[in-house]
């Protein structure tokens, strides 16, 4: 039995192959992986997120994202391109971002895409120091 492949952080429909996978998988993904409803409530925050971020097992699920887990997160450069984008009506966007939970120097490479239900996917990928 041939074990299925898991997509790549550059994958273009990124957000689409996530969607097919199972809880688990999502998990075992190397880079972060975060679901948030059309409110901006955590709906997924896989474990390659919270190890990462050094946020660990803190409950994350049914938050507000930009609020109670990323505040820094809310200002013009990071969310502010997302509702820019949301507002041209396509959501499927990257760029880097400097800071981050455990190490706030370190630049993450951020990709935002549009997720079925209406909410977004938020993916985290850090380049090896």
């Amino acid at each position: 039995m041939a074990t299925k492949s898991l997509p790549d952080f550059h994958a273009t429909n990124l957000g689409s192959l996530i969607e097919s996978l199972k809880p688990e998988e999502i998990d075992a993904l190397p880079f972060g992986v975060i679901a948030l409803d059309a409110d901006g409530m955590v709906r997924l925050y896989n474990k390659t997120e919270g190890r990462l971020s050094g946020r660990g097992d803190r409950p994350t699920v049914g938050r507000k994202f930009f609020v109670d887990i990323a505040p820094c997160m809310d200002n013009g450069y990071f969310k502010g391109r997302i509702e820019k984008a949301l507002r041209a009506g396509k959501l499927d966007i990257s760029f880097s971002f400097i800071g981050d939970f455990a190490d706030r120097d370190r630049e993450l490479w951020v990709r935002v895409q549009a997720a079925k239900d209406g909410g977004m996917w938020i993916f985290h990928d850090r380049p090896a120091a």
